[in-house]
């Protein structure tokens, strides 16, 4: 199985900003630790599930349209040689190639149907088959929704086992920890393309910052509407 980052960043950061609010409205509601707890591990499971299922779809689906496009160009290729070659001439001429430059750019694609394929899907459909597994992206963003969606709850899992109550401070304790979630995407996103540390993990803070935030105030208006 191939880990993809950018499906675990995704999975992670919803996972991130999910469990706040529910942690968040948890606390607003002033629900036992322990309700608090069970709330936010039914939410990593079953949205996280839900998720890394959504993401499966969509991944096949695309896979699945690439293929049918492939095998189209593949007839036509077979079936109507002098119009897709004119397609190539035409898409390299609007490129800036002319005269015998452009016809032996022609000669070369045209000279191997996978090259022709490949420049066909690229070129004129915009398709570019990246062989990314759709389980392989399910995985992914099931991985990063529960490793770092937990990490919110963290607080809560402590204050629980102690047999504590919620206090004043509960919610400060979400905040803190969340924001340790979001940072620390972003230091894993900044490892992975090799960008700053720092400035990465402050970025993803200030845009998950706003996310939480969105999402905080949004629970707690809809609890003054309905209470």
């Amino acid at each position: 199985m191939k880990w993809h980052f950018e499906d675990f960043i995704y999975g992670s950061f919803d996972g991130s900003v999910t469990t706040f609010a529910i942690v968040a409205g948890a606390i607003g509601a002033s629900l036992s630790p322990m309700i608090v707890v069970i709330l936010g591990f039914a939410n990593l499971f079953a949205d996280g599930f839900s998720m890394a299922v959504g993401n499966y779809q969509a991944s096949k689906a695309r896979a699945e349209y690439i293929q049918k496009e492939r095998a189209r160009e593949e007839w036509e290729i077979e079936n109507m040689e002098e119009t897709e070659r004119q397609e190539i001439r035409d898409i390299y001429a609007k490129k800036g190639f002319t005269a015998e430059l452009l016809e032996e750019i022609v000669k070369v694609i045209t000279a191997r149907k996978k090259v022709w394929v490949d420049t066909m899907m690229k070129e004129e459909l915009g398709l570019i088959e990246d062989g990314r597994r759709p389980l392989d992206t399910a995985a992914s963003t099931m991985f990063g929704f529960v490793i770092i969606g937990i990490i919110p709850l963290i607080p809560f899992l402590f204050i629980y086992l102690a047999g504590m109550h919620l206090n004043s401070e509960s919610f400060t304790y979400s905040v803190i920890s969340t924001s340790v979630a979001f940072f620390l995407i972003g230091v894993i996103k900044g490892k992975i393309v090799k960008k700053s540390l720092v400035r990465s993990g402050l970025v993803t803070l200030l845009v998950g910052g706003i996310a939480a935030t969105a999402a905080y105030l949004i629970g707690n208006l809809l609890a003054h509407l309905i209470s």
